[in-house]
């Protein structure tokens, strides 16, 4: 659906924007139809889900939509 595509460019767009603001972290998306062993490797159960990595651990999990705002913060909070 065309809203469906919207929420996924404006997603895109704020991951974008965040990880070209944010220095010292690395942003990867995983593609769960190419890669469908990884929610149960990482305890996915819901998407989107973002994770945080430190030292190769998920050092901190955040499940749903999120403002960029939030996103900001969540990664300051856990960096």
């Amino acid at each position: 659906s065309s809203s469906s595509a919207a929420s996924d460019v404006y997603k895109r767009q704020v991951f974008e924007d965040v990880s070209n603001k944010v220095g010292g972290v690395v942003f990867a998306k995983v593609n769960i139809d190419e890669n469908p062993e990884a929610p149960t490797k990482y305890g996915v159960r819901g998407i989107p889900t973002l994770l945080m990595f430190k030292n190769g651990e998920v050092a901190a999990m955040k499940v749903g939509n999120t403002s960029k705002g939030d996103f900001e913060d969540w990664i300051k909070e856990n960096s």
